[in-house]
């Protein structure tokens, strides 16, 4: 990050990274996550924290030309800044490797980051089981290194790293990156945070999500209409011009599909069925296949309802855009790129954009979902085991309700349904929408249930004197650190 941004947050990650150099041989990771999370800027971080020496190798983006000769020139000129290795060609894989292991230090902890693997491998479908080679014989054996493997193309890790029998066993550590909790976006807003209302932060974080590229664009002395103006709807906005790229760059041909399918999850999520019936296809492995890449990939996710009594999980998932920033740019900056393109939306007001308070509802929901452990501190459950959780829905049957709940979580003891809300005043019906939302649940007698709003508004005066819910909670609370 730039300076004005110094390192912090992923602080659990970050001490397991550093427990990795106790252990007495070399540890090979895993690190993936969405594209713009942070996931290289967290493992220079550690390298630059817990190591005495760091080297960075990234493979080059991808194009039409490029192959393995291109891969190996950009890899020997890493390799020669990094080390006192004179400027060589390299004419394959396994000849780099074995000059990179003969190049390392051979004193103090080595932290190697091999970025972008995915594009490293780009023309030569042996990468992986030379990478395993070298991995057995050149640096397994090696004290005080860890390895570390990332990229944004969550599907060629799969494939060729985590579901290869060729790299069964020798993994130390493999994580998903997560977007940053919202007490870790704060500092994002430096010195005025303080001063910065708790509505402008959603407005922000409902395009931004806690993506750290994306936070570090947002300037504090501006209003939050104002940022989004600047980073959205001008023509050299950064987030005007990202999704393009982000998506070719990480699914490349299939970008299109891929786009589609999340468009068609841009609204309230679905079922498989519900989407291959919008999108016109089969329920087939296309569509399946592409579901399973975009969700390991940090875009959507796959909500399974579980029994409220047993826990047991059910079969129909469904699928909700949890990326805030693809479902804004879907919603509102992609149908009008031409008119922004030309400078005609820079003075339209957001609240004046089709849908924009539903939309707005949804990029809310999403905000405390992805932020529950901040949550769970504020309703006594921070150290109390979770058994499920998540969105709950039960279709319309001959025994049941339809029933929707925003969240619900299940303990040993308890369960908690918790509605989220998102308005200028949160008015008393709500109580009465979570009365009839746990009567369809159908609960028996002396179940225990608890309730909670999780809120950003003004509450009406009616809501804490009827005592009605066991847990307010405003939606500011989420971000204490």
């Amino acid at each position: 990050m730039p300076a004005l941004f110094p390192f912090h947050g992923r602080r659990f990650y970050a001490d397991q990274f550093e427990r990795l150099f106790r252990k007495p041989k070399a540890s090979l990771v895993v690190v993936q996550g969405r594209r713009r999370i942070g996931k290289s800027a967290f493992v220079t971080h550690c390298g630059q924290t817990y190591a005495d020496h760091f080297l960075k190798f990234e493979g080059l983006g991808p194009r039409e030309d490029g192959g393995v000769a291109e891969q190996l020139a950009a890899f020997a000129e890493q390799l020669a800044a990094q080390t006192k290795l004179p400027r060589m060609t390299l004419e394959t894989w396994p000849q780099a490797l074995q000059i990179l292991a003969t190049a390392l230090p051979t004193t103090g902890k080595v932290v190697l980051l091999l970025d972008e693997i995915s594009w490293m491998a780009a023309g030569d479908k042996d990468f992986a089981g030379h990478l395993k080679i070298a991995w057995d014989n050149l640096f397994s054996t090696r004290q005080n290194l860890v390895v570390v493997l990332c990229g944004s193309v969550s599907s060629w890790i799969e494939e060729n790293l985590l579901k290869s029998t060729g790299f069964v066993g020798r993994t130390s550590w493999v994580f998903t990156l997560p977007p940053m909790p919202l007490p870790e976006c704060v500092p994002f807003w430096r010195g005025k945070a303080a001063r910065i209302s708790t509505l402008e932060k959603i407005k922000t974080l409902a395009v931004t999500g806690g993506v750290p590229r994306y936070l570090e664009e947002i300037d504090p002395a501006q209003t939050a209409e104002q940022n989004i103006h600047r980073l959205c709807f001008d023509a050299g906005g950064l987030l005007f011009r990202e999704f393009e790229d982000l998506f070719s760059s990480v699914f490349n041909r299939r970008a299109d599909r891929y786009r589609d399918i999340c468009h068609a999850l841009s609204g309230p999520a679905k079922t498989l069925t519900e989407l291959s019936k919008q999108l016109k296809i089969g329920r087939g492995g296309i569509i399946t296949e592409a579901l399973t890449e975009l969700e390991s990939a940090g875009f959507i996710t796959a909500d399974l309802p579980f029994s409220p009594l047993g826990g047991t999980e059910k079969r129909i998932a469904k699928y909700r855009l949890s990326d805030n920033y693809t479902r804004f740019y879907l919603r509102y900056v992609a149908p009008e790129k031409k008119r922004i393109a030309g400078g005609l939306y820079r003075q339209r007001a957001l609240e004046t954009l089709p849908q924009w308070d539903s939309i707005m509802g949804l990029q809310f929901e999403n905000l405390v979902l992805t932020n529950r452990d901040p949550l769970l501190r504020h309703i006594d459950l921070a150290n109390t085991p979770i058994l499920n959780a998540g969105p709950y829905f039960q279709g319309k049957t001959l025994r049941t309700e339809a029933c929707q709940i925003d969240m619900l979580l299940r303990t040993k003891k308890s369960l908690y349904v918790i509605e989220i809300k998102l308005r200028d005043k949160i008015p008393p019906a709500c109580i009465t929408d979570v009365q009839e939302k746990i009567r369809r649940l159908k609960l028996p007698k002396g179940t225990p249930c608890r309730t909670v709003l999780v809120y950003h508004g003004e509450l009406d005066a009616s809501i804490p004197d009827e005592d009605y819910f066991d847990y307010l909670v405003p939606f500011e609370r989420l971000f204490e650190a």
